[in-house]
């Protein structure tokens, strides 16, 4: 597609899962069009997307712009610009600070209105930065709003933070507006801030106006692929009566080839992150076992399990026998980015992981588009994030749940229910586990001949349904493709539209 050079400002959360996938689609619609796109956000996030972006290419045309932030002026921590290593107490706060980003991206867009002499093609926003739709509609352009997550899990975040089902019925599960009668939640499927949220807490105040603003969006765009979500994203359609265009899978294109073993810079340009220890050395590990025989347990870049909870998860691992490869970091309550201590785990739990070779632990951070990638990698603990499913999914591994934060819970109800490539372990980083558990569940998944075999032959279909949609040659495009140039060609219709009223207006 050739266009005369557009512009489109995008906006993004302050967190590591938010920014990751506005820069992948930043990447898809400037491959796809040559716009010019200017990704804005405060001073470190902008500093930690030039470093990720510094070691890939084509991104002449995506530039980045600082908003000016000062944590402290918010009542966070200095240089806190992330929800990374914040305690959730914190995390309010840093929500509440977003909102002082309005009036610096008002000016970025003017100063862009001043400089091309019109308004971008659109503003893509987080969902969670609703007042971008009155920056865009105040500046002539219009909003579209970017959930980062899935369908299923988005709609029922937000139609839990609309409605608060849960403070109308005094049983343990609820009903969920958007949602047909017989798909019930659980009230353990709350985070406890969501469980206590009555409306006026701190939590509700910034949530429920936000996302009510961006339910007034243009439209929204979806990171996930309509072939499989078709139950989630209808309830969305429903829900916000917007059009909603599924736009992903936003992961690395080489990542969706169908090589055995992806080369270890994929995660890296994906996560600008400088590795604990070497990657290759990750990958060594898996070569030295055999196909399909080794668990790969990661929380995300920002959840942690308890104490109690990460002894119980070690024990069980150990007697279940199996290899594994586990990104740990210190438990609940403790510095994230802080040294790790091995009284945290059973005595001489790591020692015996390596003379034995069953046990990997990787400390912080590990490639995992790489780790699922290979053929050695059976199933994946995951807590749920969305990147992580689609990660998980895109390479065919099925999951064993185990949801902590945000709409992660959702996202497991919906592994488990509409998709069968998962089961749940467990909720929280407050729930009881212990060892008999966590093997009972290892052996359940990795036995072939019944329920592991079918949670890997869905996610074997899902995996295939996954790169159909980015198929882009002549004779097919799938469906995130068809999907990509749809939006575009609203948005230039709109533009068109818009253009030839301005005129007659003048002309009359």
């Amino acid at each position: 597609m050739g266009f005369e050079n557009e512009h489109i400002v995008m906006l993004p959360f302050m967190a590591q899962g938010h920014l990751i996938p506005f820069l992948a689609l930043a990447k898809q619609i400037q491959q796809r069009t040559n716009f010019t796109i200017t990704i804005a956000s405060t001073p470190l996030n902008i500093q930690s997307l030039q470093s990720t972006m510094a070691t890939s290419s084509n991104n002449n045309t995506i530039h980045l712009a600082e908003l000016p932030f000062c944590s402290t002026d918010h009542g966070l921590p200095p240089n806190t610009e992330t929800t990374e290593n914040l305690p959730l107490k914190q995390v309010v706060n840093l929500f509440a600070a977003s909102l002082s980003l309005e009036a610096p991206a008002r000016r970025l867009i003017s100063g862009i209105i001043e400089t091309e002499g019109r308004p971008p093609l659109c503003v893509i926003s987080d969902l969670f930065f609703g007042w971008a739709n009155d920056v865009a509609d105040s500046l002539g352009t219009v909003n579209v709003s970017f959930t980062t997550g899935g369908a299923y899990g988005t709609a029922a975040y937000i139609s839990i933070w609309h409605n608060l089902p849960h403070r109308s019925t005094h049983e343990d599960f609820f009903t969920l507006p958007g949602f047909p009668e017989g798909c019930r939640f659980d009230i353990s499927q709350l985070h406890p801030f969501l469980r206590a949220a009555d409306g006026t807490d701190s939590w509700s105040r910034f949530f429920q106006p936000q996302i009510s603003l961006s339910a007034k969006s243009f439209g929204w765009l979806c990171n996930t692929v309509e072939e499989i979500e078709p139950f989630g994203l209808d309830v969305l359609r429903n829900y916000v009566r917007l059009p909603v265009w599924s736009i992903g899978p936003l992961i690395p294109r080489e990542a969706l080839k169908n090589s055995s073993t992806l080369d270890v810079s994929v995660s890296r340009q994906r996560a600008g992150k400088k590795l604990s220890f070497p990657a290759e050395k990750c990958l060594e590990w898996l070569d030295s076992h055999g196909s399909d025989s080794v668990i790969y347990i990661s929380f995300g870049s920002q959840n942690t399990i308890s104490e109690t909870q990460m002894k119980e998860l070690a024990i069980g691992l150990e007697e279940s026998g199996r290899a594994f490869i586990w990104v740990i970091r210190p438990p609940v309550g403790f510095d994230l980015k802080g040294e790790f201590r091995a009284e945290w785990l059973p005595q001489g739990f790591e020692e015996r992981m390596n003379k034995s070779k069953q046990g990997l632990l990787v400390h912080n951070w590990a490639p995992q588009l790489e780790i699922l990638s290979h053929k050695s990698t059976r199933v994946f603990v995951s807590h749920c994030g969305w990147n992580s499913v689609m990660e998980s999914l895109s390479q065919g591994v099925p999951i064993v749940g185990w949801p902590l934060a945000a709409e992660q819970a959702y996202n497991s109800k919906m592994l488990v229910e509409e998709m069968g490539v998962s089961v749940e372990l467990t909720r929280g980083a407050q729930s009881k586990i212990v060892g008999e558990e966590v093997k009972g569940v290892i052996d359940l998944v990795m036995d072939e001949s019944g329920k592991g075999g079918e949670m890997r032959k869905s996610a074997a279909v899902i995996k295939e349904k996954i790169r159909a949609s980015i198929r882009d040659d002549d004779e097919e495009k799938g469906s995130s493709v068809k999907a990509m140039d749809d939006f575009v060609a609203v948005l230039l219709s709109k533009r068109q539209e818009s253009s030839k009223s301005s005129n007659s207006i003048v002309s009359n």
